[in-house]
């Protein structure tokens, strides 16, 4: 097995979307950019809380941050999903076989 190097990126990424408060901040990104005064309002927690949080989503690439006069504005930054996804796309691959194997299974299987 192939020695690992520890803190990756792709484990700062798996990191900040294994919380469900960061996923919950990201789908509320998804309709556009937000001030971490208006992400707060949505959850039930200090808004020092949720800053930590959009500071982990953005040291994981998965926000941006842009200064607009006094406010900050928080956005999706898509690309590191997409990493996401082709790391999961051979498991997606396995599993879609298994279910093709199953099903051919349970097709040749005698009805009562």
């Amino acid at each position: 097995m192939p020695q690992r190097v520890k803190s990756t990126h792709a484990d700062a990424l798996f990191g900040a979307l294994a919380n469900p408060t960061r996923r919950d901040i990201l789908d509320l990104l998804l309709s556009g950019a937000q001030t971490v005064q208006v992400i707060a309002e949505r959850f039930d927690m200090a808004r020092p809380s949720v800053s930590e949080h959009l500071k982990v989503l953005k040291d994981a690439g998965l926000v941006s941050e842009e200064r607009q006069g006094r406010h900050r504005y928080y956005a999706i930054d898509p690309v590191p999903l997409y990493e996401v996804q082709t790391w999961l796309s051979p498991y997606e691959r396995f599993w879609r076989d298994r279910m093709g194997d199953l099903g051919r299974t349970l097709d040749e299987m005698p009805e009562d």
